[in-house]
């Protein structure tokens, strides 16, 4: 196939309206109208209401494009192809209505030939609101019911669920030309599909791949006795042919496998167990004369991917694999990046991966109630090597499955898989989100042929399509599931697990040991972003926890108040808002800290820790780890640490462990410690472990030093330590790892509340020396936060502890200016 189309030019108006304004394709319709000064930012304080209000309206995209007739002549086909259309769309060309579209994760193609004039083609998209459309539906059919955080009737809709609301996220559904229409000339025939398999032999010294492709024959008489001949060209991953055959004959609609036998392959590996080499596979389907009609050009990585569910002493194990090594999954569950979409764009997402792969991801999970991201995100993570666990986008609702909706969700998967099925990253494919849970406990009007309904899609249309389009790939029903049939969806031995006790059950941190679930595909807990972050959305006397606006940007219910109650557990009362921020981002890091050390020290038993979640779609308080701007917040310097690859940590007893009534009836309180070592790498590691007893200002009561060597892939315990000598809350523990003299992980651990604990002031001084900031205390100082004036800082390590020393970090992003330093004594 060959673009053929040039000059595209378009604008749109409101349905109803005259005035027409410049539009981006692709793009939004807010973009646009925020373009044209239409429409003031959504996202500053309670414009979304405006926002939303404007999207009761349908929405006309006029615009138009030149072709070469002559290259219209010469093919047997023109196909009009929209790569995403949001949503509900009619199409006219050149005055003649195409077709109507009603799903934007769907790929369309339409045939208009007959319809084209070599200048000014016209071409005319109504969306039609999607608001007014999921009111009609709830309308009709009441009983399909969802998430009470989105708007009724979102199920009804092929849309990201999230743009009717989430409880993270705005009500801003946008409409548009969502990503790129091209105009493409076949002639005799073009690609229908191309599949790489991959099969190994027991050590993994060869690899065979089967390249599978399939044409599609265009029709026309003058090649009825017409013989596709296709060239297969394989690079390596530095450039260098690897193999090329030509002359490839084979017969329409019947699929031919080309296979070649790789030795001693460059295998790909997840981040932090190797490198990520990626071959290039390039297919051309050409003519009897070597015209190229068609072509698939696509980077692969060899690699064994599997998923393992083998029973075990505790149920079954849920263990991702990579060449045979079976790996915990180190990472946190992605939204999309944004509520208005053309701001989304390949360097952003770029450096969001990136981003994770500096806080030592190897996994992320591609969260059910969004969207099927573009190809950018697949090939930042098939060149950084993150993992992907891909839902389908099915989340917290329920569907009718009239045949109608059945092609038409069938035609979404088919799309999506073939689209992203080359991607070493991709793991494993997932049904939906939470919904086999949601449907066992009869949630949102799931009962009889709803329940029926959810099996078919889920446990029988849906893995049938994978067999034949994908077969390699692991599927896995539901996230939670412990493989299908309501079968304990959510249970601790098998499958994967949502967790949420800690924070929407208001447990304490300390719960997460309790338990030692497989794989915990979500856990989560808030905070508020940077104050500047919230200063781009509020005016000065919006700046209160519980004021209208920040309320309006925290769309969990209560969840202000549950931070507050939180916080009041564990710190003194915040004197200001930026303190409150402060403490809220310590809250968030210290209960997923103390839920994925747990889960990394019980390694084997435990293959997964996915923290939910990894970014916001605009400026709010939620579980994100890095804020819309792109500001971390202290989880994710703190994923940093608790995801290295060598980590060691503390399984500490106190009284967060035992009570945390102030008033209780006296009782001698345990007090202990004992230190893990866990090597996520494949090597043995040789380790100097440390721990010192200390008084508040850092002076060292009582030392220990031994030397541990951690197997390659384990977790290692050493001995438990009492300590009835530490006075509760006056002496804290501090312990390190080093590695050939080098000290590779740290922490410290109270055996009180931090609000309780005596710090002394530590007296923080600060020194800049071109990249380099250090910061040095007086005393113990908890969770030393370092900050520019605009907060945009990205340093090597930030929200640390200090002994009484000092320590030196590099700037990664961001101007060393205005530099401030505070930790949790600045709590009060």
């Amino acid at each position: 196939m060959k673009r053929i189309d040039k000059n595209q030019t378009w604008e749109m108006r409101i349905a109803g309206e005259s005035k027409a304004y410049k539009a981006t394709v692709p793009g939004s319709v807010y973009n646009d109208l925020i373009n044209a000064g239409r429409l003031e930012d959504p996202y500053y304080r309670d414009n979304e209401d405006t926002a939303l209000e404007l999207m009761k309206n349908d929405f006309v995209y006029t615009g138009s494009f030149n072709v070469d007739m002559d290259e219209v002549k010469d093919s047997d086909e023109v196909l009009l192809r929209f790569n995403g259309l949001d949503t509900l769309a009619d199409i006219v060309l050149n005055k003649k209505k195409i077709a109507s579209t009603n799903n934007m994760h769907r790929i369309w193609d339409f045939n208009i030939k007959d319809y084209l004039k070599e200048a000014n083609n016209e071409i005319m998209i109504t969306f039609h609101s999607p608001v007014e459309y999921i009111a009609e539906q709830f309308e009709k059919d009441p009983a399909i019911l969802g998430s009470e955080d989105a708007m009724r009737g979102f199920p009804k809709i092929r849309k990201g669920h999230y743009m009717f609301g989430w409880d993270w996220g705005p009500r801003l559904p946008d409409a548009g030309i969502w990503r790129e229409i091209e105009v493409l000339a076949v002639k005799k025939a073009k690609l229908d599909s191309v599949y790489v398999r991959q099969k190994f032999n027991s050590d993994l010294s060869k690899v065979t791949l089967d390249i599978n492709i399939k044409a599609e024959n265009k029709k026309s008489n003058e090649y009825d006795n017409y013989t596709p001949v296709a060239w297969v060209k394989i690079l390596d991953p530095d450039g260098k042919k690897l193999y090329e055959k030509a002359n490839i004959k084979f017969k329409f609609e019947e699929t031919e496998k080309v296979s070649l036998t790789i030795e001693n392959p460059k295998l790909w590996w997840p981040n932090g167990l190797g490198d990520q080499p990626l071959y290039t596979v390039d297919v051309l389907l050409v003519d009897e004369k070597g015209n190229c009609l068609d072509e698939w050009n696509k980077r692969i990585g060899l690699r064994k991917m599997e998923v393992s569910t083998a029973k075990d002493k505790y149920g079954s194990e849920f263990a991702q694999k990579v060449n045979n090594v079976k790996f915990f999954a180190m990472g946190a569950d992605y939204i999309p990046e944004d509520n208005i979409l053309p701001r989304i764009n390949k360097e952003r997402t770029y450096n969001l991966i990136k981003q994770c792969v500096d806080a030592h991801f190897n996994s992320i999970r591609v969260w059910g109630g969004g969207l099927y991201p573009s190809d950018d995100f697949y090939d930042a993570c098939d060149e950084y090597g993150l993992v992907v666990w891909q839902d389908f986008m099915f989340a917290c609702a329920n569907y009718r499955l009239t045949r109608e909706f059945e092609e038409n969700i069938l035609a979404e998967l088919k799309d999506n898989v073939r689209r992203l099925r080359h991607h070493a990253s991709l793991g494993l494919w997932c049904g939906n989100n939470e919904m086999e849970m949601f449907v066992k406990q009869g949630e949102w009007g799931a009962k009889n042929e709803i329940v029926s309904d959810y099996v078919k899609m889920y446990e029988y249309l849906f893995p049938r399509l994978l067999e034949t389009e994908d077969p390699d790939r692991f599927y896995w029903p539901a996230s939670p599931s412990s493989g299908g049939a309501f079968d304990e969806p959510n249970s601790e031995n098998r499958g994967d697990v949502h967790y949420w006790d800690v924070w929407h059950g208001n447990k304490p941190f300390t719960e997460y040991r309790k338990f030692y679930f497989r794989y915990l595909s979500e856990f989560g807990f808030q905070s508020f972003p940077s104050i500047k972050t919230v200063e781009s959305f509020t005016l000065p006397e919006d700046r209160n926890v519980f004021s209208y606006i920040m309320e309006k940007h925290q769309r969990n219910a209560s969840a202000n108040g549950k931070i507050m109650n939180y916080m009041e557990q564990t710190f003194l009362y915040p004197n200001d808002l930026d303190t409150l921020i402060y403490a809220s981002q310590l809250l968030q890091g210290e209960a997923i800290r103390y839920g994925v050390e747990h889960f990394r020290r019980n390694r084997g038993r435990c293959m997964g820790a996915i923290y939910w979640q990894l970014n916001d779609c605009w400026p709010v308080a939620s579980w994100a780890s890095i804020d819309y701007f792109g500001r971390w917040k202290a989880l994710h310097y703190y994923a940093k640490r608790f995801f290295a690859p060598l980590m060691i940590s503390c399984e500490e007893e106190g009284l967060l462990s035992q009570s945390m009534n102030t008033n209780a009836e006296p009782f001698t309180v345990k007090k202990s410690i004992r230190l893990n070592v866990t090597n996520e790498s494949m090597k043995d590691r040789n380790v100097t472990v440390k721990w010192q007893l200390r008084n508040s200002d850092g002076t060292v009561l009582k030392e220990e030093e031994t030397g541990l060597r951690v197997k390659a892939m384990s977790s290692e315990w050493l001995e438990k330590k009492e300590l009835p000598e530490a006075k509760l809350y006056e002496n804290y523990v501090s312990y390190q790892a080093f590695e050939n003299g080098e000290e590779v992980s740290s922490g410290t651990v109270l055996f009180s509340a931090p609000k309780h604990f005596k710090f002394v002031d530590p007296d923080l001084k600060v020194k800049v020396k071109g990249d380099e900031i250090t910061v040095s205390a007086k005393a113990y100082a908890k969770s030393i936060e370092i900050r520019n004036e605009n907060d945009d800082l990205i340093l090597s390590d930030n929200f640390f502890d200090l002994n009484g020393d000092e320590k030196t970090v590099k700037i990664l992003k961001g101007e060393a200016k205005n530099i401030k330093v505070r930790s949790v004594y600045s709590i009060r």
